[in-house]
């Protein structure tokens, strides 16, 4: 990371200019050649984003896993349960 020895303050290079200088002083603390290589993301909006592949941490050519079967049955379970503490409140 390049440091500003006027502003005494680290910089990432994406927080820097084009031209590689500071944004506070206008200083120039590195090459141009890396500031300007810097990947250009897209923003994230709700359309472009898919909370389930993030969550998994998988790649756009992977396929999501399944959701296993004996969480299907331990979401049933509760159900059955808290709908009859519920039936108990009343009875």
């Amino acid at each position: 990371m390049p440091f500003c020895e006027d502003c005494a303050k680290y910089w990432a290079p994406s927080a820097m200019h084009a031209d590689g200088s500071c944004p506070t002083c206008g200083r120039v603390l590195d090459s141009p050649q890396i500031a300007s290589t810097l990947p250009t993301f897209r923003r994230v909006t709700a359309e472009n984003i898919d909370i389930r592949r993030l969550a998994s941490g998988l790649d756009d050519d992977q396929e999501l896993p399944k959701t296993p079967w004996h969480f299907k049955l331990l979401v049933a379970a509760l159900c059955v349960y808290l709908g009859w503490r519920i039936v108990q409140i009343f009875i």
